[in-house]
Order: C-alpha cells, then sequence, then structure tokens
C-alpha cells in the first residue's frame, strides 16, 4: 500500500467502561486485550497502516496504565539482555518491532471530562488544519483513504463515519412456525450509527469547550449539523466496539480463529506474500 502523509490522530480513552467491569475494574477499557495486546494497539495498528502514525492520547480513568505500556513498549517488545550486578544496569535490546517512528502523545485531559472536553483540551498537540479523531474501543476495516478523500471532497468541516452494528441478537427468518434461516450475529440494516472515525478541521475545535461537561457528540455535532457542516461517510463492512464483556468475548474470538477483518496490516502482509 502507498502511504499518504499522515494526519494526527486523537484517541479518546480517558472513560470508566463502566458496562466492562469485569475487565475495566484495574485498567482503562483501551487496556483491555483482543489476543495479546490492548485494542488500543489494534486501533493505533489500523490508523498506520495507512501511514497516520502522529497519536494524541487523552488519557483519564487509569490513564496511567496506558502511560507505563508506551514508556516501556521497547523494552517490552524486545528481547533484552541486562547485565545483573552493573551499577549501571546496562540494558542491551535485541531487534526492532513494527511501530517504530509511531509518536505518541499522551496527554492527560482530566479524570471525568467529556469526549468534546478531551479533543479540546489536547487542541495543543494537534498539529495541521486536518485531524482524525476515534474512541479507544472500536475497531474496523474502514478504508481511511476513502474516508479522507471523501471528507476533503465534501468541503464539510467534520466527516463522520456511520455503521451498521451487528445485533446483540441472533436474528431468525420465518415461514410461518418454521425457521428458514439463522444468523447469530446478523448485520443491522434500519440506519446507520455514529462508528466514531471522525475527520475534522482545525476550525471544528471552535465548537468546543474545555469544559469537562462538553460532550462531542451533542451540542457540537448537533451545531455542525445544523449548519450543514456534518457529513457521513457510510462503512459496510466490519465495524465492532467492546462495549460489554460478551463484545470482548466476541472479539478475542474472531482474532483467535484468524477471522480479524480490522487487522488490515496483517491482510496486506499476506497480500505481499502470496
Amino acid at each position: 500500500m502507498t502511504k499518504r502523509a499522515g494526519l494526527p490522530v486523537v484517541l479518546l480513552c480517558g472513560g470508566m467502561g463502566t458496562r466492562l467491569r469485569e475487565e475495566t475494574e484495574y485498567r482503562p477499557k483501551p487496556m483491555v486485550e483482543i489476543g495479546d495486546r490492548p485494542i488500543l494497539w489494534h486501533i493505533m495498528k489500523g490508523y498506520a497502516e495507512y501511514g497516520h502514525t502522529n497519536f494524541v492520547v487523552c488519557l483519564g480513568y487509569k490513564g496511567e496504565r496506558i502511560r507505563e505500556y508506551f514508556l516501556r513498549y521497547d523494552e517490552m517488545q524486545h528481547d533484552l539482555t541486562v547485565e545483573l550486578g552493573d551499577p549501571t544496569r546496562t540494558v542491551r535490546s535485541h531487534g526492532d518491532h513494527d511501530e517504530l517512528g509511531w509518536r505518541v502523545t499522551l496527554a492527560n485531559t482530566g479524570l471525568k471530562a467529556m469526549t468534546g472536553a478531551r479533543i479540546k483540551r489536547a487542541a495543543r498537540y494537534i498539529d495541521g488544519d486536518t485531524f482524525m479523531v476515534t474512541y479507544g474501543d472500536g475497531v474496523s476495516d474502514v478504508d481511511l483513504d476513502a474516508l479522507v478523500d471523501f471528507h476533503r471532497a465534501s468541503g464539510r468541516l467534520a466527516t463522520v463515519t456511520g455503521v451498521r452494528p451487528q445485533s446483540r441478537f441472533g436474528e431468525l427468518v420465518t415461514d410461518g412456525e418454521r425457521v428458514t434461516a439463522f444468523s447469530e450475529k446478523p448485520q443491522v440494516h434500519d440506519g446507520l450509527i455514529n462508528g466514531g472515525f471522525f475527520v475534522f478541521e482545525r476550525r471544528v475545535l471552535d465548537y468546543l469547550s474545555d469544559d469537562e461537561d462538553c460532550v462531542l457528540e451533542r451540542t457540537p455535532l448537533e451545531r455542525l449539523a445544523g449548519e450543514g457542516q456534518l457529513g457521513v461517510y457510510q462503512h459496510e463492512g466490519f465495524w465492532q466496539c467492546m462495549d460489554t464483556y460478551r463484545d470482548f468475548q466476541y472479539l478475542n474470538s474472531l482474532w483467535s480463529d484468524g477471522e480479524a477483518a480490522w487487522a488490515t496490516w496483517l491482510h496486506s502482509r499476506k497480500a505481499l506474500q502470496s
């Protein structure tokens, strides 16, 4: 894949994840793992596959766990040689990893701040006129090149990715008293929902406040929509948030079965090898 010049990516990682309490009592939801890596890593890998490697991570609830992860990232990904008894504690790292060149800014945006306030408080770390935003708990195979092209062609200040999520309940297709088809995870076709994966022009920051109760999805996006400045990019492919323990189990089952549609970096690698 030919990489374009990357855009800044703001990752909203401050929420408490109360509906996933089984996993978030001791860590923030973005650090809950799919396979052996946090869902946050999966999201960032998806952006990096399209050349977007300048990340601004908005921290809140248990943000220290995310800080520790990135501060120790290199040493946790490599084989190491440690000289025991050496007062300088010499540590020699062996090998590289695929995340070389990522720039990760860890911004403390407050424990109770809402999504709009978090973006506003992190604004000083956002370079350029156009930037991207998404949540730290959702993965997708959205074509980010097509998303950015759509946004730029629209001339609007903001674009949201609209998705049709999978139902939490099995769908029955019936003929009288007979079931003719059954789908355990059918996709909802009645309408689009906010799937994150936003593209914003810098002027969107003027619609936000650093007051902690500023919710991006309420007044700011409602105003942008009312002014004709909010477009929707319709994504018909894979999208899934990790909102509940059932979602956690589902995403991990897809990963372990080799069916992780969001892992675009793996698909690209297989295409090059074939």
